[in-house]
């Protein structure tokens, strides 16, 4: 997981707290915000949780939403492993990094928000760069669904 900042049209920034399945490729979640702290991180996690189960490991920079109290004691009730990457080292976290990349080419670049609503409505996954309908090379050219599918994951 990831955040990726923008700004709105009035000029006010916002950010994003992106995360990606980096076996399937697939965008689970997006929140949109003018701040996302440690405890708005945890509950979009849990929400995920709920949902999917929860990971063994998810893999982090050193930013203080995801080096703080918060995410840690969340890790540690879920059982879940916390791999911080490497200060300065972006490319030790690839798949988010090239998932942001492409967020904000076909994204983020071709939209003017007029506030956080409108954003939140069209940045939700299911947008054209996160749907589960989209092919990836990486996975044998099958769409997320098809691979997690086909390898047991779903």
């Amino acid at each position: 997981m990831d955040f990726v900042h923008d700004q709105l049209a009035d000029g006010r920034r916002f950010r994003t707290l992106n995360i990606v399945d980096d076996k399937t490729r697939e965008c689970l979640a997006i929140e949109v915000d003018t701040s996302i702290g440690g405890a708005r991180v945890v509950r979009v996690l849990d929400r995920l949780v709920s949902a999917l189960g929860a990971p063994r490991f998810i893999v982090v920079d050193n930013g203080p939403e995801f080096a703080g109290t918060a995410l840690d004691q969340w890790a540690y009730r879920n059982g879940v492993e916390l791999h911080f990457i490497r200060p300065g080292k972006p490319v030790d976290n690839a798949y988010i990094e090239s998932f942001n990349g492409k967020f904000r080419d076909e994204c983020l670049n071709l939209h003017w928000f007029l506030d956080l609503n409108h954003a939140g409505r069209k940045l939700k996954p299911g947008g054209s760069t996160t749907t589960r309908s989209a092919r990836h090379s990486s996975l044998g050219n099958l769409t997320p669904k098809e691979y997690s599918t086909t390898v047991g994951l779903a």
